[in-house]
């Protein structure tokens, strides 16, 4: 009686399947609706603390992370976006619930099914008669449908995840180059200021409380390229082995899905049993785990699109102290200050000191006796150079006669006499070429320095972490939310086609079997009358 209705548990397996498959359905749609309201809450409103004066705290991506929080006695969590939150991480874990809720459901249910046959085939076996042709050809040609959806499942899952790797990549790889870019530049003030120190224009240097101001600053500023390049080059290893781990996952699944889909459909065509249903038992753990990868990969998706959301209101509304940090972390602000503030005040004085080297040096002429002030210095005077500050650091307006740190080199450079004696211009001009070479290295120094200010006035306000977040968001998380999407939806749509496949590779053995045996009674029991005719 259990074995005659085989047909009915394959088909009630069918209907269960199918209720399964409009479940995810239904998940995934509301996953994207949550996802639109994500959206819409970005611009309805955002949380704050500005709002009642303190700009320093900042909950970002508030609206899109209100999700349920098994940790907490599933309340909603309300924190915002933050990777380093034990509640946030269990949060946006808990959207993978329904897949997880299906890949357990497929395999305690498969796995009923599966012992239900083997005990109906064991204990109750019989010879099988009858088949329907309707049957037949209808589980052959659902058979060929779910192995072509999952060969098309195959090629979407491995194309999504070589785009989400190329993208990740790149994304990484630009945040880096960001970080590496302003390491850089703070270890090039570094240096200008340790070249400031070395100034030295006929024994004219800068005064020692300067000096001093420049070794506290110097330690500052190597500390903070340190502390910037190293911690964002530690974050791309981590995120780049998880990311090297992954693609190699996802390969091996794409691939190993394709040959379960293309071998078991060959085999049930062959009707080699023993093997299908050994295929069958393999499929069904691969299977449930791949449903489990569909909701790690939603999970993964509905974090890259939390990350993108916070990037854009950080940006809107910067602040010292976020989660970001862990990404890419601002610059101490009192250190980038102090670092503009220092820069500024050594330019002002390397300028006074090359102008008072002018006013009292080059452009006077002194008699022979006065060495080493006299090298016979003649012609017109010498420009003064055009200091770009004032006394108290403001913005200074060119004077006219004055040069500009970017031309008085070359400008200066007609000023200089031509030496035969030691020491003594042998031709018109007001330095020697030891005096321009030191001048010009003071002017070097101070251009570089004054070259780095708006560099420098960026930093302070944070300016490169916005430009970054404000092009990975631009430019960067469209791809990355896309594919993301890409490879969860090829992992649901492969682990549902297998899964049918599954379904149908024992109902096509079966009706195959019946059919072959259906054929035999019939042909054997036409040629008994004959047998039986009159001698």
């Amino acid at each position: 009686m259990l074995c005659s209705r085989s047909n009915r548990v394959f088909f009630l397996l069918f209907c269960i399947l199918s209720s399964l498959l409009l479940v995810a359905a239904a998940g995934v749609s509301i996953a994207e609706k949550d996802e639109e309201r994500g959206r819409t809450s970005v611009i309805k409103g955002r949380f704050l603390a500005e709002e009642s004066g303190e700009n320093s705290s900042l909950i970002l991506a508030a609206k899109r992370t209100k999700r349920k929080d098994p940790s907490d006695h599933f309340k909603l969590y309300t924190g915002g976006w933050n990777i380093s939150n034990t509640h946030y991480a269990f949060s946006v874990a808990y959207t993978a619930v329904p897949f997880v809720v299906i890949a357990g459901v497929w395999f305690v249910f498969f796995g009923l099914s599966l012992s239900v046959i083997c005990f109906c085939y064991c204990c109750c076996a019989r010879r099988p008669y009858g088949y329907s042709r309707i049957a037949y050809a209808l589980s052959l040609i659902l058979l060929i449908s779910f192995t072509i959806a999952a060969i098309v499942g195959c090629v979407f899952l491995y194309t999504g995840q070589g785009k989400f790797h190329a993208s990740t990549t790149d994304t990484l790889d630009y945040v880096v180059r960001q970080a590496n870019f302003t390491s850089e530049n703070l270890r090039n003030v570094s240096d200008y200021l340790s070249a400031a120190e070395r100034v030295d224009v006929q024994s004219l240097v800068l005064p020692g409380d300067v000096l001093t101001k420049i070794n506290d600053i110097q330690a500052k500023i190597n500390s903070s390229a340190t502390t910037l390049s190293g911690k964002t080059m530690e974050n791309q290893d981590k995120i780049q082995n998880v990311l090297n781990n992954m693609r190699l996952a996802l390969i091996l699944i794409a691939a190993v899905m394709l040959f379960l889909a293309f071998i078991g459909f060959l085999l049930s065509i062959f009707g080699l049993q023993c093997l299908v249903y050994t295929l069958v038992i393999l499929g069904w753990i691969l299977v449930t785990g791949t449903f489990i990868l569909c909701g790690v990969f939603l999970v993964l998706h509905n974090a890259v699109g939390d990350t993108c959301v916070a990037m854009d209101q950080w940006v809107q509304h910067p602040t010292a102290h976020t989660a970001l940090d862990d990404i890419l972390p601002c610059v101490d602000n009192a250190t980038a200050r102090e670092t503009l503030t220092q820069t500024k005040l050594v330019t002002y004085q390397l300028v006074n000191l090359l102008d008072s080297a002018i006013n009292t040096m080059t452009n006077r002429n002194f008699p022979p006796q006065a060495r080493p002030f006299y090298y016979n210095q003649s012609g017109p005077l010498m420009p003064l150079l055009c200091n770009p500050f004032n006394a108290d650091l403001s913005d200074h307006q060119c004077q006219p006669g004055e040069v500009h740190l970017s031309n008085a080199t070359e400008v200066w450079k007609n000023y200089t006499c031509q030496i035969i004696t030691v020491g003594t211009c042998s031709t018109q001009g007001r330095m020697t070429p030891k005096i321009y070479t030191q001048m010009v290295a003071a002017v070097n120094v101070s251009y570089g320095l004054y070259r780095y200010g708006p560099f420098l006035a960026d930093l302070r306000g944070c300016d490169f972490v916005r430009s970054t977040f404000t092009d990975i968001e631009r430019d960067h998380c469209p791809g990355l939310k896309r594919y993301t999407r890409w490879i969860y939806v090829g992992l649901v749509l492969v682990s549902t086609a297998v899964m049918l496949s599954l379904v149908f590779w024992v109902i096509y053995a079966r009706e195959r079997r019946h059919r072959v045996y259906t054929k035999d009674y019939n042909a054997t029991h036409s040629e008994a009358p004959r047998d039986k005719g009159p001698q």
